[in-house]
Formats: C-alpha cells, sequence, structure tokens
C-alpha cells in the first residue's frame, strides 16, 4: 500500500504481464474507440484510466495493433490538427462495432468460464 498526500492508503496497482494481454488487446482497443475518434496517445491513457492503470502499455504494443486493426477494416485513420500539432485520430468501422460486440460475447463466455474455474463456482452460470 502506498500513502497519499491526505493519509489515505492508496491501492497498489499489480502491472499487468504482457502474455495476459494475447488475444484480448485487439478487443480492448475497439472499446476504447467505441464512444468516438481518438488519437494514439489518447488510447493509452484511455486504457491506463479505465483500467486504474493496470494496462499500461507501451506505444511500441498499441501503433503496431492500431495499424492491424486498420489494415483489417476494423477501424479507419484521418489526420487532424490539435493545439498546432498533426495526428492521426481513430475510429472504428461497421465492421468494428460488429467485432466489439463479438468480441464482447466470446469474452463472457470465456471470463464466465475461467472465474468458474479459478473462483469455484459453477459452470455455466446462471443468472
Amino acid at each position: 500500500m502506498r500513502w497519499d498526500t491526505t493519509g489515505k492508503k492508496e491501492p497498489q496497482v499489480l502491472p499487468m504481464r504482457p502474455e495476459l494481454l494475447k488475444g484480448h488487446l485487439d478487443a480492448l482497443l475497439l472499446a476504447v474507440l467505441e464512444p468516438g475518434p481518438q488519437h494514439g496517445y489518447a488510447v493509452i491513457e484511455a486504457l491506463r484510466a479505465s483500467s486504474d492503470g493496470a494496462l499500461d502499455l507501451p506505444t511500441g504494443t498499441v501503433y503496431p495493433a492500431l495499424h492491424r486493426l486498420e489494415r483489417a477494416g476494423l477501424i479507419a485513420s484521418d489526420w487532424q490538427t490539435v493545439g498546432g500539432r498533426r495526428r492521426r485520430a481513430y475510429h472504428l468501422t461497421p465492421a468494428g462495432h460488429a467485432a466489439l460486440g463479438e468480441q464482447r460475447a466470446v469474452w463472457d463466455h470465456f471470463s464466465t468460464a475461467v472465474t468458474a474455474v479459478l473462483g469455484r463456482r459453477a459452470w455455466p452460470a446462471t443468472a
């Protein structure tokens, strides 16, 4: 535990091991882009913020994945000028929206099964 400036305990963020992201990075990037266009660094910041710092991914992981998703037609990009700087903004394509829906369904099934094993809960889970 760390202490913040007010004397309260802050939860310690454990770093995410890269091998845990395999097969899930595309879905995470698509989900971050779902609300609307973002440039690459904003994508990295959104992942970090929405995961409470657990998904603090390097640019060398995120940018190649964004380029791969663009080549696959799941995202598209265009150049924007922000604060006098040109940045490439990425957004979901219709195929990207569909892929995100499919990947969410796969994740729901997978995470429920893993939780059943690790958490010793009944499988399949019932609502």
